[in-house]
């Protein structure tokens, strides 16, 4: 008896993988083992970096805030601690988007904390 072999399911499961390597560069993008390896690396980078943009992100609005905080003589930290003493409750992202786009309600909340 023959051996029986599921080439409908192996032949979906590379198309798959060079799917996925579409717009890859030289073999990577056309010969399945290459773009197997190719398509896990960059599946793998794709997890880190999804880790990577929220730390990223945290460290720009605190550059924005220390930079909008510091024309009003203080320090990042010291804003942001008497910004907890006070209660005042708004996180990093809204704090620099403030810094960003609305200097005048920016500089109402330093006044407040001062």
């Amino acid at each position: 008896m023959p051996r029986s072999v599921n080439a409908v399911a192996a032949k979906a499961r590379r198309k798959k993988i060079i799917k996925q390597a579409k717009g890859y560069f030289g073999r990577r993008k056309n010969v399945h083992t290459v773009a197997k390896n190719a398509v896990e690396k960059g599946l793998q980078y794709a997890y880190v970096g999804r880790k990577q943009k929220k730390r990223n992100f945290r460290a720009l609005w605190i550059q924005r805030i220390n930079a909008a905080v510091r024309e009003h003589d203080m320090s990042y930290s010291e804003f942001m601690g008497k910004l907890s003493k006070k209660d005042i409750q708004l996180n990093r992202k809204v704090l620099a988007d403030l810094a960003m786009n609305d200097a005048k309600a920016f500089e109402a909340i330093v006044k407040a904390v001062k």
